[in-house]
């Protein structure tokens, strides 16, 4: 069974990162030119289901499956037709209409739901690797994190770069190496394990923004790091891990 991070490292990747791409990419828009027949507007747009979503936390998006979170997002969150939706995740108008029914259904579901989820925690084994690499990425011993990586390991600095295998991945490292004011914690981003990313320069000790690790076993197979799309952190359950 995949881990809690591979979980999101792989659906998020579906429905929410694609979302808040677009997000960011509507920011810089001016204004908005529908061309929908009126019965198509009739059917997506609705004041109370709009209200509802924005409100809603990141966390509680993640419940949803990927097909419902990603139309409730783009639909009721940035505001696409359900033609721009079809042509962002690739399906059909039909089945984004009964993804966005039954997603809204389910956000209304959650919502009337007690929020008293408990603390995550991770099986122990996973615990020591993650803090394992917090430990030599805060000692700045590279080589030492570098030795964790498997042969084919992914990085993806979002919004910026991606490359493949340990060889191109090794000089990731040698920019925090420059950088030494940045610090991890281990913790939580809405209820995932990831890197909590800190300047300790900063006097008040504010979280900058986070980084996804994904595993396979003892091997790091993937890492996602957000400083460039610090936008993540808007919405989602933050937690240190203890």
């Amino acid at each position: 069974m995949a881990s809690p991070t591979t979980r999101l490292w792989t659906s998020s990747a579906d429905g929410r990162h694609a979302a808040l791409d677009f997000l960011r990419r509507r920011a810089r828009e001016e204004a908005r030119h529908a061309t929908e027949d009126l019965d198509m507007i009739a059917d997506v747009r609705n004041p109370v289901a709009d209200r509802q979503s924005a409100a809603t936390s990141l966390r509680t998006f993640m419940r949803l499956p990927v097909s419902q979170r990603s139309s409730v997002i783009l639909c009721d969150v940035l505001g696409h037709s359900l033609q721009e939706i079809c042509e962002i995740v690739g399906g059909s108008v039909p089945a984004v209409k009964a993804a966005l029914q039954r997603g809204r259904s389910r956000l209304r579901a959650l919502a009337a739901e007690a929020d008293d989820a408990p603390v995550p925690a991770l099986p122990e084994p996973e615990r020591t690797r993650l803090k394992t690499y917090v430990e030599h990425f805060n000692a700045h011993d590279f080589d030492a994190v570098r030795a964790m990586l498997a042969e084919d390991v992914r990085l993806e600095v979002v919004n910026r770069v991606r490359v493949d295998g340990k060889k191109n991945v090794a000089p990731y490292f040698s920019n925090y190496a420059a950088r030494p004011h940045w610090r991890f914690m281990a913790g939580f981003v809405d209820r995932c394990p990831a890197l909590l990313v800190y300047d300790a320069d900063d006097p008040d000790q504010r979280l900058k923004y986070f980084v996804l690790v994904a595993w396979a076993g003892e091997w790091v197979i993937g890492i996602r790091d957000f400083f460039s799309a610090r936008y993540a952190m808007d919405g989602a359950e933050i937690a240190v891990m203890d």
